[in-house]
């Protein structure tokens, strides 16, 4: 084997062996949670209609989704302001996947449309954090990126 080719195979295998590293998920940013959180949002797959929003629960180690996650949402309603109707929460099942149809967040107050989510999992991390979906989207996939404790 000529010297070059071999020093070619010793990098390909350092490369492989640091590969692990590049499998990691970027945890999902955090955002604010403003003032209008409420615990316990009833389970629901539905807060209004004509926006569908789904993703998978993910773990920032290795990309696995999440079973057994909670996944809590609320936002404003057409009108721009927070009311019931629109909180609710889906725990994800063995794939980590939730699912739910709402209206589409008007802006407000200066605020761009957005959609709070807040994500607890046993052994991760809490999350708070938003979606800012932009107008005439009607379906939107938002994964959510948990942290190890």
């Amino acid at each position: 084997m000529h010297r070059s080719a071999l020093i070619g195979l010793m990098l390909a295998l350092a490369g492989a062996i640091s590969t692990p590293a590049q499998s990691r998920c970027a945890p999902t940013a955090a955002d604010i949670e403003g003032p209008f959180y409420k615990p316990n949002a009833p389970g629901r797959e539905a807060t209004g209609q004509g926006l569908v929003v789904s993703g998978v629960v993910r773990s920032a180690v290795d990309c696995a989704p999440i079973k057994d996650a909670r996944v809590e949402w609320w936002q404003a309603n057409p009108g721009g302001e927070y009311d019931d109707a629109h909180r609710g929460m889906q725990l994800t099942g063995d794939g980590g996947a939730y699912r739910f149809a709402t209206d589409f967040p008007p802006s407000y107050s200066g605020r761009p449309s957005h959609i709070h989510f807040k994500v607890f999992a046993p052994g991760y991390r809490s999350l708070t954090t938003q979606l800012y979906p932009t107008g005439g989207q009607s379906v939107l996939v938002f994964d959510l990126v948990l942290r190890k404790e």
